[in-house]
């Protein structure tokens, strides 16, 4: 073989994985509702916008369209789990960029199909939402990704629900309020369980305003904050909690972080944290393939 022509056969190799990597790593989003979510009539042609001051960070605001975000790993990298990601943003903007994009990013590169979730910001100004229409938006996605398991590689019992923040808040929220489905109903996606197999509250809002109930039916949970974030502050409070509802559950408060750290290159601790998780659901399993 010539010089040449093995330059020639590196190149295609080359632009062959390239292609292969480009194609996994690009994600597709989908709508929760393909006729769009109930309450939203007369608002889902208004667009979604940037948080004036924040563009550089990605914040969004404006959802009337629901929707999921959806990154997959390779399939031959799959291990079956999945999680649903709720970014934060005080129910009035999401910080979808790094608690959420560069999360499902991760989750992705470690055989973990990320689902990054769109939903509604009731406490926005002028929102015509309410927390019932954020927590419709939770369940439908956890009803969405159960519904497509088998074209995603996705096994339906391994399926989590991870929020920042207000998504943290609505992680508690959306657990709390699922169910396994109504055989009756009309629309075959509503017959499918909205319940997640684990939940994962990174730094939870709302502790105060809006107290998580807990029973033997609480699925396991990984809590997750530092100790100089007073928003997160009452995260020891619901881990006895859980404890005493007898709820398979960790704890991990790292010593800096604030509140908001979310997904960040760094060499501290808590820039870490997604490791912790990936150790988590190691442990409990929810990595066999």
């Amino acid at each position: 073989m010539t010089f040449a022509e093995a330059s020639r056969t590196v190149f295609v190799v080359a632009c062959i994985l390239l292609a292969g990597v480009c194609h996994a790593a690009e994600p597709i989003e989908i709508p929760l509702w393909t006729d769009g979510a109930p309450g939203t009539e007369g608002h889902r042609d208004e667009a979604t916008q940037l948080v004036k001051g924040h563009e550089q960070e990605g914040w969004i605001t404006n959802i009337h369209n629901p929707s999921l975000t959806v990154y997959l790993p390779e399939p031959s990298a799959a291990t079956g789990a999945a999680i649903v990601i709720a970014p934060g943003g005080g129910h009035q903007f999401l910080a979808i960029q790094h608690e959420g994009y560069q999360v499902a990013e991760y989750l992705a590169a470690h055989g973990i199909a990320g689902l990054v979730l769109k939903y509604r910001c009731y406490r926005q100004q002028g929102s015509p939402y309410k927390r019932e229409d954020a927590i419709a938006d939770g369940e439908r996605a956890m009803r969405t990704v159960r519904s497509r398991a088998d074209e995603w590689h996705i096994k339906p019992d391994r399926i989590g629900f991870l929020g920042f923040s207000a998504g943290g808040d609505l992680t508690f929220a959306v657990t709390q309020n699922s169910d396994a489905g109504d055989s009756a109903a009309a629309e075959p996606i509503d017959r499918i369980s909205s319940r997640p197999d684990f939940q994962v509250p990174v730094y939870p809002g709302g502790l105060d305003r809006n107290p998580p109930e807990f029973s033997s039916e609480t699925p396991p949970t990984l809590l997750i904050c530092a100790v100089d974030d007073n928003i997160a502050a009452k995260v020891p409070d619901a881990f006895q909690a859980l404890r005493k509802a007898k709820v398979p559950v960790e704890l991990h408060i790292y010593g800096s972080g604030g509140h908001g750290f979310g997904m960040h290159p760094g060499d501290h601790a808590v820039n870490h944290w997604p490791d912790r998780l990936y150790d988590w659901m190691h442990d409990r399993g929810l990595l066999e393939k």
